[in-house]
């Protein structure tokens, strides 16, 4: 059973409906500049939206009013304010008017441009990820390699920010920003090679394609649903964490060490932008994880196909968000020294194994009957045993501590 068909080509209809008052020569050309205008409002509308969710969300664990005065200027009499609901454009309309001060030892241009790249570079992998069936901005056949590549090129406006400041404090935060960004690239990009190698593609679509269909006619075939996948999505995970600077692993920003780190310096809208990059960096990396692990736009039970596919990606990718709220919510702030320990002595030797595992996974697609359950027994002993051990190996002569306190 499938979605309807008029709901799920709604948004190309659209399309089509809008770009045809155009001449032919102009069309393609209209199409482009259309799909780039919905990405980008789209995750502008979501940046916003996510602001005022996770501001009420972590006044709700701490037992504190969230944001809730602030109504919309052309409903003064809305009761309730509508929940605060006017605060993000509040908060816009405060970072638009704000002064921009550049200190005069600054490299101008480096410095009016390290916000700008991060927010362009950000804004580039939106484009390559499959939001439905036929919602592709940009079918590319290695689409996951620029994904990561354009990602990676983020960590360049960091160090533009800190490095164009002239200031100390600006230039040590960037440093160690770039020592966590690079740290946790490697485990980030050795958690996706098995969903590489088993899927035979590097195109997003055709990874998504692969998932489709159920096992047992119930059990989705998404790859977070076998033992390398699982493993492969919580690296995916704790990674994607620490490169959107997201708790617990804010050290790039961590006011009570380092002031705002390589923000120091930046004030008014440029300040913001910063903030938006970050959350584009977030929804990317939420949207790429829901394309590898998680079916993409699939539908997870048979009888759920009926609803579009653009739903289910946005419902699952929504989840991911308030799971990443959640944790900041909720883990405090790690050391340096715990973050680097982290990402080389257990993520990294992890997703090697992991690898092993999924090679292991493909060797022996072939089983059947019986012998199949043995393969999961197999492939789940073969994670967990170096779990176990990379895992006490980690805190071994840390712990427990003994804390003495004056009388």
């Amino acid at each position: 059973m499938s979605s309807s068909p008029t709901l799920e080509r709604l948004p190309l209809v659209v399309r089509d409906w809008l770009v045809g008052w155009l001449p032919e020569s102009l069309r393609w050309l209209a199409g482009s500049l259309l799909a780039i205008v919905a990405v980008i409002v789209a995750f502008a509308s979501l940046f916003a939206l996510l602001t005022l969710v996770e501001r009420k969300l972590l006044a709700r664990v701490q037992n504190r009013p969230g944001p809730n005065r602030t109504g919309l200027p052309f409903l003064p009499f809305t009761k309730n304010r509508l929940f605060g609901l006017g605060q993000p454009l509040a908060d816009g309309i405060k970072m638009l008017t704000k002064e921009d001060i550049v200190p005069r030892t600054a490299d101008r241009v480096l410095h009016f441009l390290a916000p700008i790249a991060l927010l362009a570079f950000a804004i580039l992998t939106l484009a390559v990820i499959p939001y439905g069936r036929h919602l592709v901005p940009l079918e590319l056949e290695a689409g996951v390699l620029y994904f990561f590549a354009a990602g990676a090129a983020t960590e360049l406006g960091v160090f533009m920010a800190g490095w164009a400041s002239r200031n100390k404090y600006s230039l040590l935060a960037a440093m160690r920003a770039l020592a966590q960004l690079i740290s946790y690239e490697l485990p980030l990009l050795l958690s996706i090679v098995p969903v590489v190698m088993l899927a035979g593609t590097l195109s997003p679509g055709g990874i998504v394609e692969r998932q489709g269909g159920w096992s047992f006619g119930l059990l989705p075939q998404w790859h977070v649903f076998t033992p390398w996948g699982v493993t492969g999505f919580a690296i995916f995970f704790v990674t994607a964490l620490a490169e959107s600077n997201r708790s617990p692993f804010d050290l790039p920003e961590a006011e009570s060490e380092l002031i705002a780190g390589h923000l120091t310096e930046y004030s008014g809208f440029k300040y913001a932008l910063f903030f938006m990059a970050e959350y584009f960096g977030m929804c990317a990396l939420c949207g790429m994880g829901v394309t590898l692990f998680l079916g993409g736009w699939q539908a997870p039970l048979p009888f759920l196909a009926v609803v579009p596919s653009y739903v289910w990606f946005v419902a699952k990718l929504l989840t991911l968000l308030l799971a990443f709220m959640w944790v900041r919510a909720t883990l405090p702030r790690m050391r340096i020294d715990q973050l680097m320990r982290l990402a080389w002595k257990f993520l990294v030797p992890l997703a090697l194994v992991n690898l092993g595992v999924a090679a292991f996974w493909a060797l022996t697609a072939d089983w059947t009957g019986a012998v199949r359950a043995t393969r999961w027994l197999i492939a789940a002993v073969l994670i967990a045993g170096p779990f176990v051990l990379l895992g006490r190996k980690l805190t071994t002569g840390l712990a427990p501590r003994t804390y003495r306190y004056a009388a």
